[in-house]
């Protein structure tokens, strides 16, 4: 029998919805940015795992794909074509020394077919190509047109012809020998996909193997980007080992399998100047396909995908848009409102009892910042107050979370809200990072969400309504009012309990400010480790989606 939830924690009401709607995804095909942007590629190999040779083709507007040719070559390498240089070991740069592929060629027009091209390639000596909707065979790889025409005379047949801007070359991996050429004008992209005979493929890419196919557009004149076009429920496969441990809970794993299938389904995308679906970095989902020989997906996290087949998550009938996720909240999940200024009906805060049920790794954390340090890291996220004096949770949110943050310089006082109240204080160069939205500093302030009042170090008190003071003649007198200050350590402290509580500590007295929180993570939507949790105590994967998302209906 189900476990039910406490009435204490939530209600869900559910409806019955009609229709629902359509994502982006094309017929249940997904495409994944692996490599795009500053990560484009000059080249990029494929080998395959499993299957044998490799067609090449296009993906139409429903990313159906269209052949063009194929090999029985099991190591490939797609190259941006234009001057080309193959060092000793196998590797092409667009400068440097090595075997030389230059961008002009003798080409010949004409054929019906990639046979027919084939065909006379072999017979001039050359690779079929695909050019302008249109079969050609080229011949040679020179420099220069003088070259190429000088060719022409000699072989008495084509003229010379240059690659363009949006071509991209085909080879056999750490050869000089080309085996097909694809160029549409940057209005098509050169598509790839192993050839398996009707079986099923598994291919090699920078260390990890992955389903499916690959498209290699080109910004004109630029590096190719590479993307993986694959079917959703094998693209799920590919996301749940890396964003949750594959031997967790089964119920666990099954809410991660609807999160991540929702996710991928949005119609607004990330990236969406580069023409996926979703990346494959933390800023979407983390997705590494089948795996390496070291990491990759296992019997348990495969099943709890097939167990969950096209399930998604609904709100009133509409496709939930972010099936957002984190680590652990450390107590309580957040508003999307008060994390990214977006309310979202379906990531509304709550209290959450079930993370304290399990032991996290480094649930807990601290960390201390100069002064100097943090007036640096401010200065290089384009915040100019000059020397920081003080920094202060100025407002927390009803579930006890960060909800703006201030900081006080030398020149002026600057506040910041939302998420920026956690990755602000993120930098590289000191290795420092503050993990979630819930933490307070120097201790001068509640880190609960009841918007207690800590006194004597230790003790916390609820609130201040009914707390007496003791004058310094001795006359004993209710507090009056919602607010107080007291001495510290650290000076004089204003304290309120407004919310989650406010700590407004006046300047750090040795020139640094320790933060202490819990959790890790923006605090919206499903805890991981609270799954986690839920699932070891009972809880099926519906109510575990049920409790981390409001108002929503699985299907």
């Amino acid at each position: 029998m189900k476990k039910k939830l406490l009435m204490l924690f939530f209600v869900v009401t559910f409806f019955a919805f009609g229709a629902v709607s359509a994502s982006a995804v094309s017929d249940d095909t997904v495409v994944v940015g692996l490599r795009y942007g500053s990560t484009a590629m000059f080249s990029a190999n494929l080998e395959n795992a499993l299957g044998r040779g490799f067609e090449f083709g296009y993906f139409d507007d429903g990313l159906c794909f269209e052949s063009l040719g194929w090999t029985d070559e099991t190591a490939i390498s797609m190259t941006a074509a234009g001057d080309i240089y193959m060092s000793g070991s196998g590797t092409y740069s667009s400068d440097g020394g090595g075997e030389y592929l230059g961008p002009w060629h003798v080409q010949i027009d004409g054929f019906g077919d990639y046979e027919d091209a084939l065909d006379a390639a072999e017979e001039y000596g050359g690779y079929p190509a695909w050019v302008n909707w249109e079969y050609v065979v080229r011949v040679g790889c020179y420099g220069s047109r003088a070259e190429a025409e000088e060719a022409a005379y000699q072989l008495g047949e084509g003229y010379a012809e240059c690659s363009s801007s949006t071509g991209v070359m085909v080879t056999v991996t750490r050869t000089a020998h080309v085996l097909f050429e694809f160029d549409c004008g940057g209005i098509l992209d050169l598509a790839v996909q192993p050839e398996g005979k009707k079986e099923e493929t598994s291919t090699w890419f920078k260390g990890y193997k992955y389903s499916g196919a690959f498209e290699y557009p080109r910004i004109t004149g630029g590096n190719l980007h590479v993307y993986n076009v694959l079917d959703l429920e094998s693209y799920v496969k590919g996301v749940i080992p890396y964003e949750m441990n594959g031997n967790w809970p089964m119920e666990a794993l099954k809410a991660q399998a609807v999160c991540a299938r929702t996710y991928a389904c949005r119609t607004s995308k990330h990236q969406a100047a580069y023409g996926f679906d979703v990346c494959n970095t933390t800023d979407c989902q983390v997705y590494y396909g089948q795996g390496s020989g070291a990491v990759y997906a296992t019997e348990r996290s495969d099943a709890a995908v097939e167990e969950t087949e096209g399930e998604r998550l609904y709100y009133y009938g509409d496709l939930v848009q972010d099936a957002v996720y984190h680590s652990s909240d450390g107590g309580a999940t957040e508003d999307a409102a008060n994390v990214w200024g977006t309310d979202k009906g379906y990531l509304k805060g709550k209290e959450d009892p079930f993370e304290s049920q399990i032991s996290i790794p480094n649930y807990s954390y601290t960390v201390t910042y100069t002064a100097s340090e943090l007036t640096w890291i401010l200065e290089q996220k384009g915040y100019t107050i000059g020397t920081v004096k003080n920094v202060y949770v100025s407002e927390y949110t009803p579930m006890g979370n960060v909800k703006k943050l201030t900081f006080e310089g030398s020149r002026n006082t600057v506040t910041v809200s939302g998420d920026t109240c956690r990755t602000i204080f993120y930098s590289s160069t000191y290795q420092k990072s503050v993990n979630s939205m819930r933490f307070s500093i120097n201790g001068g302030g509640p880190s609960g969400a009841s918007g207690s009042v800590v006194v004597n170090g230790s003790t916390t008190l609820d609130g201040l309504d009914g707390i007496s003071v003791i004058s310094g003649s001795g006359k004993v007198s209710k507090l009056d009012g919602g607010s107080a200050s007291v001495i510290t350590s650290s000076g004089v402290s204003e304290v309120t309990t407004s919310g989650g509580g406010n700590v407004k500590p006046t300047s750090s007295n040795n020139g640094t400010f320790t933060i202490t929180g819990t959790g890790n993570g923006h605090n919206v939507g499903m805890s991981q480790y609270g799954a986690k949790a839920m699932a070891e105590a009972g809880y099926d994967y519906e109510e575990i989606l049920e409790f981390y998302y409001t108002d929503i209906t699985i299907g």
